[in-house]
């Protein structure tokens, strides 16, 4: 069975930075498609960036754009999340997601059918 599995959350101060892995215990790692999402108190959980397999698109929800960069190294099972200049509001479980072959649409958790078990980020001073 397919497994996805975060790490590299954790406290960073705002204005900071962190990557999260999304690491894949699965053969053919290239062709799904790797999004990723956060879940604060009290909120639904919201697609924060995807990559696609069918062409490598990018997608970016609009708060993070020019923050956050996806992507990802085949030959390592592995999809990145960097996260540059850190707001308060970043702060979530982030989970990635994994589904092959979605393209459009592919912010929309219920596009997905694999769940890591998700990787704590806060940011605070």
């Amino acid at each position: 069975q397919s497994q996805f599995v975060e790490s590299g959350g954790g406290l960073v101060q705002p204005g900071g930075s962190l990557r999260l892995s999304c690491a894949a215990y699965e053969r053919a790692f290239d062709a799904y498609t790797i999004g990723w999402f956060r879940q604060a108190p009290g909120k639904e959980r919201e697609g924060v960036s995807c990559i696609s397999s069918v062409d490598g698109s990018t997608y970016y929800e609009d708060s993070v754009r020019g923050r956050f960069t996806v992507s990802r190294d085949n030959a390592k099972n592995t999809a990145y999340l960097q996260m540059n200049s850190l707001k308060p509001e970043d702060t979530a479980v982030y989970y990635c997601a994994a589904e092959p072959a979605v393209s459009s649409g592919c912010l929309e958790p219920n596009r997905y059918g694999y769940w890591g078990q998700g990787t704590q980020v806060t940011v605070r001073s």
